[in-house]
Formats: C-alpha cells, sequence, structure tokens
C-alpha cells in the first residue's frame, strides 16, 4: 500500500521500508515481525492488533478526535517534534475553540520512552484511554520514522494563499442540471472570497472568517475547477489523473453523474483525493475512506420499499413490475430491486425502456393485474410524457424521489393521485427551515430553483467545506479534512434541538416559524457571515442547509443518510407520510 499524501510529502530522506512498517503499526496495528501489536491501558485492558493501532483514537491524519469526554491529542510529525508549527483547534463541538496544548519536543528517545511507559515527556501520566506498548527497537524505529512524516507538509492543491477544488461532471448529465450545481458552487466560492483576506493583512470585510483564522493568518482563497469527464467509464481514470496532474487539487466537491461513481471513487482512494458529498443516485456499494455520500442512493430506495412492501403493505402484492431506461442508472435501479425482495415471496418482472425510445412507455405499463405493484425508475421527462399514458387500476404506483425529483416531479394529475414516493429527505413540513434557509440564499443571490434536491445537496456541500476547512486552520491535510467530517457529524444528533432554536432566525421568519420556535436567539449571535448565509459550525446549525432527516457518520461510515420514507400526494398536493422512516 501507498504511504498516504500527507506522509507522502515528508522528509524525501526517509527510508520508505521502514515508514512503510510504521503506516501499518499505525493503522493495522501489525508489528514488523508479522505479530499484532499489544497495548495495556492504565485500566488494566489488554487491546491488539487494530483495537490497539494508534489510528483507533489518534486518526487517519494523527491530529487527534474527541472520544466521549476525553480529547486526543495530536501525535503528528509537526506536534510532536515541532509543535511551533501546529495550531490545532479542538474537535469537539461542546466547548469553544481551544487550541492544543503547547509542550517542549519530543526526542526519539523521550517518545519512545512515553510509548512504552505512558508518561508523556513533561513527567504527567497520561489518559487511561492511551495505551502503553512494549515495542522493540525494530517497531520504534519504524513507528517514530511513520510519525515524523504524518501530516507534516499540507496536501497538494494547497498553496500559500489558495486552496483547489474540483467538482466533476460525468457524461450524459442533463445541461440544465450542470448549469444548477456550477451556479451555485460558482455563486459561493465568489462569495467566500470576496471576504477572505489572505496572510496576515488587515482590513476589508471579514465575515467568513473565525477569530483563530484571522490572528494566524491562515484564510485562503478557494479556486474552482471544472473536470468534465467524458466517454466510457473505462477512460475517466486517466482522464482524472491526468486533471490532476495538471492541477492537483485538495478535494473534489460535489459532483454529477447518472450512472457509476465508481471510477471517480477509484481515483480518489488512489491520489487520497478526498470526494465531498457529490450529487449521485448510484454511488459505489463498497465505502471508501476518501469518499462521502449523501446516501446510498436508489440503492437505499430500493431496500427501503422492498421492506415496506414486506412488511407494511397491504393487500400484499402478487408481483412487482418495474419500469426503467435501459441504460446504467436505470438497469442498476431495477438489479438492487431485484435484489432486496430476493428472499421475498414477491416476484419480480423487469420491463425496460429502450434508451431514446419516447414511444414505449404505453407497452411497457400495458397488461398490468389489479394486485401488481409497479415500481417506475423514471426521470423527470419520463414522468412528464406519462401525462399520455392512463395510469394503471389497482395497486399504488411507486417513484424514485431521487430519479424524479420528488414532490417537484412534473406528475400529471390522474398520476399524482396514484403516485407514492419512496422518499430519502426529511418530510416537507419537518425540514420547513432548512429549505427556507437555503431558497433564502438562493434569492439573494438570484438563483432559481429549478432542481431543489440537487440545489439543495450542492447549497449544503460548499457550505460544511467552508466551515470545515474553517476549523483546520492551517493544518490543511486531506486525512484530516475527512477526520474532522467524521467527527462534526458524530455530533451532529445531539445538537439537533439547539439547531432548530439557532436556525429560526436566520430566515427573518414570523408568524408560524416564530410562533413554533419563540425562544429563537437571532443569527447574528452565533455566527457572523453575510445576511442570508447559515454556517453549520460546530455550535449547532449543521442540519440547517440539508433534505436529508439525519446526517451522522460513524467512524469509517460514508453514507449519512441512511433512512427513506415512503409518501403520497394529498388532495392538497402536499406530501403525507405512508410510513416512518424506514432504515433498512
Amino acid at each position: 500500500m501507498a504511504v498516504s499524501a500527507s506522509v507522502a510529502a515528508g522528509d524525501s530522506g526517509a527510508d520508505s521500508k521502514l515508514v512503510e512498517q510504521g503506516r501499518r503499526i499505525y493503522q493495522e496495528g501489525i508489528l514488523p515481525s508479522g505479530a499484532e501489536l499489544v497495548g495495556q491501558r492504565f485500566d488494566n485492558i489488554t487491546v491488539e492488533g487494530k483495537q490497539a493501532a494508534c489510528m483507533s483514537c489518534h486518526r487517519h491524519s494523527g491530529m487527534g478526535a474527541v472520544e466521549g469526554d476525553s480529547l486526543v491529542s495530536p501525535i503528528t510529525g509537526n506536534y510532536l517534534f515541532h509543535p511551533e508549527r501546529t495550531n490545532v483547534a479542538t474537535m469537539d463541538p461542546r466547548v469553544g475553540k481551544r487550541f492544543s496544548e503547547r509542550h517542549d519536543p519530543y526526542t526519539d528517545q523521550s517518545l519512545a520512552e512515553t510509548l512504552r511507559s505512558g508518561t508523556n515527556n513533561r513527567g504527567r501520566k497520561m489518559s487511561v484511554i492511551m495505551p502503553h506498548y512494549k515495542l522493540d527497537k525494530a517497531a520504534l524505529a519504524a513507528l517514530i520514522s511513520y510519525l515524523k512524516q504524518l501530516s507534516v507538509e499540507p496536501s497538494p492543491g494547497v498553496t500559500d494563499d489558495a486552496i483547489h477544488f474540483a467538482t466533476v461532471v460525468a457524461p450524459g448529465v442533463a445541461p440544465e442540471r450542470r448549469k444548477a450545481m456550477l451556479d451555485i458552487l460558482q455563486t459561493a466560492f465568489r462569495q467566500k472570497n470576496g471576504s477572505t483576506v489572505v496572510g496576515t493583512k488587515r482590513g476589508g470585510r471579514r465575515h467568513m472568517v473565525t477569530a483563530a483564522e484571522m490572528i494566524l493568518g491562515t484564510e485562503r482563497k478557494w479556486q474552482l475547477h471544472e473536470w468534465a469527464l467524458q466517454g466510457p467509464s473505462e477512460t475517466w481514470g486517466e482522464q482524472l489523473h491526468q486533471f490532476q496532474a495538471k492541477q492537483p487539487v485538495f478535494a473534489l466537491i460535489s459532483g454529477i453523474g447518472n450512472g457509476t461513481w465508481q471510477p471517480v471513487q477509484d481515483f480518489c482512494n488512489q491520489e487520497k483525493v478526498p470526494c465531498w458529498f457529490p450529487s449521485v443516485a448510484e454511488p459505489p456499494a463498497e465505502p471508501s475512506f476518501y469518499a462521502v455520500y449523501y446516501s446510498r442512493g436508489i440503492a437505499l430506495e430500493a431496500d427501503a420499499l422492498a421492506e415496506f412492501l414486506k412488511e407494511h403493505a397491504t393487500p400484499k402484492p402478487k408481483r412487482l413490475v418495474q419500469v426503467f431506461r435501459d441504460v446504467a442508472e436505470g438497469k442498476g435501479a431495477a438489479a438492487a430491486m431485484a435484489a432486496a425482495l430476493k428472499e421475498s415471496a414477491i416476484p419480480v418482472e423487469n420491463r425496460p425502456l429502450p434508451a431514446g425510445s419516447a414511444d414505449a412507455l404505453p407497452q411497457a405499463l400495458a397488461n398490468l393485474q389489479p394486485e401488481d405493484v409497479v415500481m417506475l425508475w423514471l426521470r423527470r421527462a419520463d414522468i412528464a410524457a406519462l401525462a399520455a399514458v392512463a395510469p394503471p387500476q389497482g395497486n399504488p404506483v411507486y417513484f424514485s424521489a431521487i430519479l424524479g425529483g420528488g414532490e417537484h416531479a412534473p406528475f400529471a394529475d390522474a398520476w399524482k393521485a396514484k403516485a407514492q414516493l419512496v422518499y430519502p429527505y426529511e418530510l416537507p413540513d419537518k425540514r420547513l427551515l432548512y429549505v427556507r434557509t437555503f431558497q433564502s440564499w438562493m434569492n439573494m443571490q438570484k438563483l432559481a430553483i429549478v432542481d431543489e434536491p440537487l440545489q439543495a445537496e450542492v447549497f449544503f456541500a460548499v457550505r460544511f467545506l467552508t466551515d470545515t476547512t474553517s476549523e483546520m486552520l492551517d493544518n490543511l491535510f486531506n486525512d484530516y479534512l475527512l477526520d474532522r467530517l467524521e467527527n462534526m457529524l458524530s455530533k451532529s444528533e445531539g445538537l439537533k434541538a439547539e439547531q432548530q432554536s439557532r436556525d429560526v432566525a436566520s430566515l427573518g421568519a414570523e408568524g408560524e416559524l416564530a410562533r413554533r420556535y419563540p425562544k429563537a436567539r437571532p443569527l447574528a449571535e452565533t455566527v457572523n457571515l453575510p445576511a442570508g448565509m447559515v454556517s453549520v459550525g460546530a455550535k449547532g446549525t449543521l442540519q440547517s442547509t440539508t433534505l436529508y432527516p439525519r446526517l451522522s457518520l460513524g467512524i469509517g461510515q460514508r453514507f449519512a443518510s441512511k433512512g427513506a420514507y415512503v409518501v403520497r400526494f394529498g388532495t392538497d398536493g402536499k406530501l403525507l407520510a405512508e410510513s416512518e422512516l424506514i432504515v433498512p
């Protein structure tokens, strides 16, 4: 395995074999001998292998974490051996911004003694969660060699005054969807850069920064690059590597595609480039440290509908007929649905629509029985075309909210009365605050809402990235960005009540919202951004810009929202829940 980018950027004279041995100790808990690392905590608990590995607490980047009520200190090369170079803000969102405690630099000898004894170089016993290890000279040399290089230099794509980001557009994306994504990204980047003062200069509007950024002079401009892929997916990897070679980027932000995203995720793994919340219907099934998604997409919808049909639907369907375009996206959705019902008593019949054919829908919907359930994996153009076809009799007809655009899909009245949506977003009445926050910003920027789910996803991605990089200060390491992400989303559930009270005032809300949250504090008391913007800061506005019911990540998880509803349209056109949140 290659050494991570944040490691490889360190001392070029280091022995690569020794560093790789140290990486295995740090990440996997495997000693150079092949034996498992063994540690003893002060509470007499023995930990072995991955449980004993340094990464289990200090994370990929070595920048530390929060474990319960304990703050885990950084152990990067700078923090251990050159502490004057490191300013680390605590990851704990329950407290104000605090910096890492200063200490005398470690030497190889003093660090070896600390690892063996559990006593730091100031003579203090460390936390009970920190094991002490029996390490021979070879293992100590390897681990120390690795730590000396860990998160020392900024990752590729970072310069003294700029951070480069890219957004990926896969072939086949409708021009209006591409434009909707780019309009938000470009506008947000301009707004961010308009209030960014690089270096230690003073003056100007300082809305987008924390006091720590301003004092330390860690602000940087952001530069956005569009990476438009062409041709078959087998060629995307080479194209992405060429883009990265021409202009390295720190992370991929948002991004859009209709079918597979696997080549993009593979590129991110190979180059150690974070893939930050792309808007894709079919993310790879296998998780990756370097790629983070809103949900499992159409696979989540398939699993949720399968559970609903098996456990809650009355009467039980005799057969599921699914209609889909005969393209990668449609075939992937149909395969996921068939797999989800494989062990059930509900047989599945597939009726693919030829790609590009505009007159195949009537035939696909012919010869249905009243006991059949129909699942239509269709995008907006095909849903609009249903107006020329009579809906089937009998059971409800189900649609993908991801593909069709949710409640904004262009249903004819007859179809709207029959339609039920598999809906991975928060119910509209519950997300009232979140949607209005997004709408307020769009209105202020004079951007039309043409695809609310997509645009809200892009808005959240860029706002969350803004806040996360702000918390990183000058420690711009790829792995640390993802460590920060996990930590902030792992705390989000416990902060929801506070988020609601803080969010309401940002809307300039009156009437219903003001009555619902009478104790809300003005947003100006909690964040310092231009009017209409909402931070996703660790103190509690994380969910103010997302459509999803819950966003959370445990360590190693890469799908932030894990459930979906089944909903229908009421007589007034509003969505009504047919199920509780289904988490397959």
